[in-house]
């Protein structure tokens, strides 16, 4: 970008913050201008040495009743720093705010996060998590494709969505940083980093237990102890088990609606129609109230142990084992009714006029014929509204019968995901301005999951089977200062990473005239160096600035096989050709950091920063024919951002604010048809990834914390994103034989499955807000009555990149509530809680599949009120 562009962009993000900003300033240092900072701050020594011993957050809620702010000790920047006084946009969450919000799993901070949406997937992605900030994610779950925003726990980075739905187990605090951590965090950093950390040992040889009891036989166990081995070696485990009853029914149509039965249904024509006609949908179960399964229900366990050797007051070391089995039905599914933009039907309905009734072999009486044929029964029941079950329904089978040239496929309706890891941390303080530290790791996990798409009785679209992974990073730093008053902190280090997945799955895609099997691994590796350096050059003034070389490699074997690898089979013949395929992917990347901060007061800190990220490149996961089998390459993101942090009135008010422009290029979007790269003959189906757009993001995001008197506490969020398209449909393609590179046009959105110029990304809602209120009640020596309300507002989103009211999901409110009891000793604590307090019905995450001719839309609701009570003991 051009100097002269830069310096706009500069100005464009100064016109959303200046108000703010200039108004903050000003109230800000008029209620500073008299304030000492070592009276209302305690020393950075206190803040490193309280960080290490795991107690770094004081005071704040389930502490003793404050007057001020709560202070949390910080790592963005690779060393500790109090939260105020680091020019990033962080949300920054201490263990005890987690627990008085009644927050147990990390898709639960985003409500709370400005610009964050964190969101547990649907069935059709099996265990996985759903990630966006500042307009900029995924939500696929394929090891193929990579994150938009990196989670790290204690410092290690998990590398794919799925086994990302993590419980905040035994936590000290979390970090949400907003915005490209290219240089900090490193690779799909893109969009900003999510980070947790746990309690680290202190041998201190205290724990807690906690039990929970609540609707739908909930009952979640957590525990955690602390405790001295020898003089310098200590540990900590700490584990949880969850568990509860779905919400959502999973119904046997065939049960409630017996074959040739009397009931009857009128049909989106007007017509009376027997809903189950003689011959159609049997049933399934036999009693039981025509229920097959809960789904929706939670089977967690989890277990961390830790242990910390400090042989010398220099050396600490900490190695750390975890165990994750989560057993539980799919996440709760609904079908949803839907029409096209022209009023037409779009779900549920099959087939669709433009489907041809064959794929392989024409005319239909050609050799190897396959039709595209969803009747699985002797009569024809339509696929229509009659499966629309409700709000908390569906006629989900997971059971596609044997049909003419279709094998007979059943999944079980389950979700399985079992991971384990290890990791050490080294910080070996080399001189008092030298420190080495070390994070060496693995992690291993098989998920096992299945999906019915199309959520009724018949054999549209069914998939199921293991996905393995496993991952070694190894990163090095080497944290040192040198001048009077360590007037210039640098950081230098090195990463690596080796990784491997192999997806194995049987697809029965009748509505598609597919059904195969398939074992695709997939082998990645990343390497990088980098470079963060902080200079003082006066007293008030810092300069921040790194630097991040990456190279990555990604190599993508396809095997494709015929079901049960029976040789007479021809449903798999569109897609074995691509069986012993290999695509590759190989990219480099530097990206870069520069950023002014100056400490105006004590209590007022502005900075400004233009910072860089890249999500990575890779091999299409879905391709329909060897001539889709193609690489695609990076996002790339450029920011420019103006921030304030600020503390006033004796720290009794909060005001944090960032605005910001982000130039947001490549954007991947995914092809529905392909005839404009592969040529005739190819082109449908598809899912090819392209880098077909780009953006501008504008934004500005505010956090507040409030404490009026003693014990009452305010906090909010606010944050509205304008996100426009500049470009799409167009991109660059390379033929993987010449190397020739072409322009190519594919035209509005029927062929790419993207947007027009004033529709948003994925997930990404306009305004967003939050507000909670709590108040240390004091009962003398009975101790003390907390209740606390928390309101989180998400504006409408669209699943899919092409915005239609097919996608939709609209804006909504959730207000949870909660009333606490601690004994005199805080040592003893009762609580009742009751989640979406006003039974909002609304949905997590939508599967659209109207635009891809498959004729259904189905979506994950929220989880209804619900109540539950704690007891927690400490010792």
């Amino acid at each position: 970008m051009r100097p002269e562009s830069r310096i706009s962009a500069f100005a464009a993000v100064s016109r959303i913050g200046l108000a703010a900003g200039l108004v903050l300033i000003g109230s800000a240092a008029a209620a500073q201008a008299t304030e000492d900072q070592s009276a209302t701050n305690p020393a950075p020594a206190q803040d490193q040495a309280e960080a290490r011993a795991g107690q770094g957050n004081r005071p704040g809620p389930g502490n003793a009743p404050s007057a001020t702010t709560e202070e949390i000790v910080v790592t963005a920047q690779f060393r500790e720093q109090n939260l105020q006084d680091t020019p990033i946009a962080i949300t920054a969450v201490s263990s005890a705010m987690l627990e008085a919000r009644s927050q147990t799993s990390v898709q639960d901070v985003a409500n709370q996060a400005p610009s964050v949406t964190l969101k547990p997937q649907g069935a059709t992605f099996g265990p996985a998590l759903g990630a966006s900030i500042r307009g900029v994610g995924q939500f696929d779950f394929n090891p193929a494709v990579e994150p938009g925003v990196g989670f790290y726990v204690d410092d290690v980075y998990f590398a794919t969505l799925t086994g990302s739905i993590l419980d905040l187990l035994d936590l000290d605090r979390v970090e949400v940083l907003r915005g490209p951590q290219g240089t900090l965090s490193g690779r799909n950093s893109i969009g900003g980093a999510v980070k947790l950390f746990s309690k680290r040992p202190n041998g201190d040889d205290s724990g807690y237990v906690q039990a929970t009891y609540g609707i739908r036989n909930r009952l979640d166990l957590r525990a955690s102890a602390d405790f001295n081995i020898a003089e310098g070696l200590d540990a900590r485990i700490a584990g949880v088990a969850k568990k509860q009853r779905g919400y959502v029914k999973r119904l046997d149509f065939g049960c409630l609606y017996p074959a040739g039965g009397p009931t009857t249904f009128v049909d989106r024509s007007g017509a009376t129609v027997p809903i189950n006609p003689a011959g159609g949908i049997p049933a399934l179960s036999a009693g039981s109230g025509c229920e097959l399964a809960r789904e929706g229900e939670v089977g967690y366990i989890a277990v961390r142990g830790q242990l910390r050797y400090r042989p010398t007051e220099t050396i600490d070391i900490n190695i750390v084992g975890d165990y994750t089995d989560d057993d539980r039905t799919t996440a709760a599914t609904v079908l949803l009714d839907r029409v096209y933009p022209n009023g037409g039907p779009a779900s549920p309905i099959f087939p669709l006029g433009p489907n041809p009734p064959f794929t392989t072999g024409t005319p239909a009486t050609a050799p190897g014929a396959v039709p595209r044929d969803i009747q699985p029964f002797a009569a024809v029941v339509p696929y229509d509204l009659r499966f629309v079950c409700g709000r908390y329904c569906n006629f989900a089978t997971f059971n596609n019968p044997a049909d003419g040239l279709y094998r007979a496929s059943v999944g079980d309706g389950r979700v399985r995901f079992r991971g384990w890891g290890v990791s050490g941390q080294v910080e070996w303080d080399l001189t008092d301005q030298l420190q080495l530290v070390s994070i060496t790791a693995f992690r291993r996990y098989r998920s096992e999951f299945s999906n019915d798409n199309d959520v009724s009785p018949l054999a549209h679209s069914l998939g199921f089977g293991p996905l393995t992974f496993r991952f070694f990073s190894q990163e090095v730093r080497v944290n040192g200062a040198f001048g009077s008053d360590d007037q210039i902190e640098y950081t230098l280090g090195g990463y690596y990473s080796d990784q491997k997945s192999v997806y194995t799955s049987f697809q029965d895609l009748r509505s598609s005239a597919l059904q195969f099997q398939q074992s695709d691994p997939v082998d990645a590796d990343s390497k990088a160096v980098f470079a963060h350096v902080a200079w003082h050059p006066i007293d008030k003034l810092t300069l921040n600035g790194g630097i991040r070389y990456t190279e990555e490699s990604k190599t993508y074997q396809y095997v494709r096989q015929r079901p049960y690898l029976d040789p007479t089979s021809v449903t798999a013949n569109g897609v074995l050709p691509l069986n012993g395929t290999i695509g590759q992917y190989d990219g480099e990347r530097v990206d870069y950091r520069a950023n002014v901060q100056y400490e105006w007061t004590s209590g007022l800190m502005t900075y400004a920063q233009f910072s860089t990220g890249f999500k990575g490149g890779g091999v299409n996961p879905r391709p329909f024919f060897v001539q889709q089998a193609l690489p695609f390459g990076p996002e790339k993101l450029e920011a420019y951002e103006l921030g304030l942090k600020s503390d006033f009135f004796d720290r009794r008010v909060r005001v944090n604010v960032a605005a910001f422009l982000s130039k947001y290029k490549g954007i991947q979007l995914g092809l529905t048809n392909c005839t404009a790269i592969t040529g005739a003959g190819f082109g449908a189906p598809c899912a090819l990834p392209v880098n077909a757009g780009d953006a501008d993001i504008k934004g500005i995001e505010v956090e507040t914390a409030i404490r009026p008197t003693e014990g009452f506490l305010i906090d909010t969020s606010l944050s509205y994103l304008d996100f426009q398209y500049k470009r799409f449909g167009t991109f660059s393609s390379t033929n993987p034989a010449t190397g020739a590179v072409t322009s190519v046009s594919v035209g509005g959105p029927a062929n790419i499955n993207g947007p027009q110029f004033d529709d948003y990304a994925p997930y990404t809602p306009k305004w967003k807000w939050s507000v909670g209120a709590q108040y240390e009640i004091g009962l003398g020596n009975a101790g003390s009555l907390t209740p606390r309300l928390d309101a989180a507002f998400q504006g409408d989103v669209y699943a899919n990149s092409n915005n239609r009211a097919s996608n939709r999901i609209d804006d909504y409110t959730v207000v949870n509530a909660r009333l606490t009891w601690r004994n005199d000793d805080k040592d003893l604590e009762i609580s009742g809680e009751v989640t979406n307090l006003f039974d909002k019905y609304y949905f997590l995450t939508l599967n659209d599949q109207t635009s891809g001719s498959q004729g259904y839309a189905q979506a994950q609701p929220g989880r209804p009120r619900e109540w539950a009570v704690s007891v927690k003991k400490k010792f």
